[in-house]
């Protein structure tokens, strides 16, 4: 077991969950693990607060005051306090591990800065609202949702062994924590898609002996995690193969970047390699889902579920001018690859996607928007960007930023 150095904060609106914080309070501690209380209640309590840290405590770090959070609005005092208790969180250097208890309300106070915490710090929300949409409240980061079943509004048989369970949790979480390995490899982002599976398996087989490879789905929320990771300093570099996010966010699809796409990237510095992975396609549902005013697009069905829509030439103009902006903010070392043969395994000759004229509408505009540098350049490159040469090609552009990376880097030291 790993000996505590810090606290489990157990947060809570006080006013309404008062008796719920205490109990699991009460059995993490019993559990062996300390614990601070912090109350987040927007309204008056009726009497002192046992909390170990008050309401007014928490509201003092709203940059706007604590006036902003206690200004006699529910729904802007939620949102005020939910940004007051994200700064108090910041500065706090003792936290082990967190666990929140709330409603709707409860879980959209605490919940947002759980997400600004960084990756590895066990995370738990138990909530009215874990058996719905949870997107929302967990972002990019890796927080548990526990569904309360009952409502978090008193003590009872059900309430007790399912806060029993979240405490015990949250307390295991804490004393069989994994412990950093100081001899792990660097970390590095990759994107992948089932259409570019083959390359990345390819890069990550290539460079596995030298670095960690840690692989995110670009689903939306892989695209975000991995920058997530750019911008908290733990990963050395990305090989960002499979920007596909992007169509979505463009084109309306369900698997849709942020607007903020690779600006954690620009922020970072890291060296990049980028593709144009899987630009060919923008995702939808079952086939119902498809808006109307795309009817005449050309479709492939991947099964009941999923549904691709081939990008348009108009589609990746679009595409490439945003990329490129978002580039042109980088100062790091980055490479754009560009497979000519094709975005992905659909994007082939003979295959469903392959169109010539769309990936050359992207390839022309990236080309003309990009300012290309020293340490920004543009590689073309005659392969389908599955083919094993592709990958080779990927591998020794990052093999090249890196080391040029660091070279840099002692020789400002």
């Amino acid at each position: 077991m790993k000996e505590n150095t810090g606290y489990i904060y157990a947060v809570a609106t006080e006013d309404t969950k008062g008796r719920e914080l205490f109990y699991v309070r009460d059995l993490i501690m019993a559990a062996g693990v300390p614990v601070k209380t912090v109350d987040l209640s927007t309204q008056p309590l009726n009497g002192a607060s046992s909390a170990d840290v008050s309401r007014e405590q928490v509201a003092g770090f709203h940059p706007a005051g604590a006036s902003a959070v206690f200004c006699g609005d529910r729904g802007k005092s939620i949102d005020a306090m939910a940004q007051a208790f994200t700064h108090f969180l910041s500065q706090c250097d003792d936290i082990v591990g967190i666990i929140g208890l709330g409603g709707s309300g409860g879980t959209a106070l605490i919940t947002p800065a759980m997400q600004a915490l960084p990756v590895g710090v066990p995370k738990l929300m138990v909530s009215t609202m874990a058996s719905g949409d949870i997107s929302g409240y967990i972002g990019a980061s890796d927080i548990s949702m526990l569904y309360s079943v009952t409502d978090v509004a008193g003590l009872n048989r059900i309430s007790r062994r399912v806060l029993g369970n979240a405490a015990h949790q949250i307390a295991g979480a804490v004393l069989f924590s994994v412990p950093d390995n100081a001899a792990d490899k660097p970390a590095l982002g990759l994107t992948m898609f089932g259409v570019t599976t083959p390359c990345i398996q390819a890069v990550s087989q290539a460079l596995e002996n030298e670095y960690d490879c840690l692989v995110f789905h670009a689903t939306g929320s892989g695209g975000k995690a991995m920058e997530k990771l750019a911008e908290s300093g733990m990963l050395s570099g990305v090989l960002d193969l499979t920007t596909t996010e992007v169509c979505d966010l463009l084109a309306g699809g369900v698997l849709a970047c942020a607007e903020d796409r690779f600006e954690a990237i620009a922020r970072a510095g890291i060296p990049a390699v980028i593709s144009c992975g899987a630009l060919d396609m923008v995702n939808f549902g079952h086939p119902s889902t498809v808006p109307a005013h795309y009817a005449d697009r050309l479709f492939y069905h991947h099964n009941a579920q999923v549904t691709l829509m081939r990008t348009t030439p108009a589609e990746n103009v679009a595409m490439a001018k945003w990329i490129a902006a978002k580039l042109n903010q980088c100062t790091g070392e980055v490479r754009f690859l560009i497979p000519e043969g094709g975005f992905s395994a659909l994007d082939a000759p003979g295959n469903p996607f392959w169109s010539p004229e769309a990936n050359q509408a992207f390839i022309t505009t990236l080309e003309a928007e990009l300012l290309q540098t020293a340490q920004r350049k543009i590689i073309r490159l005659p392969f389908n960007i599955n083919d094993p040469l592709f990958a080779a090609a990927a591998v020794a552009a990052f093999r090249g930023i890196d080391t040029n990376t660091r070279e840099n880097a002692n020789a400002s030291v």
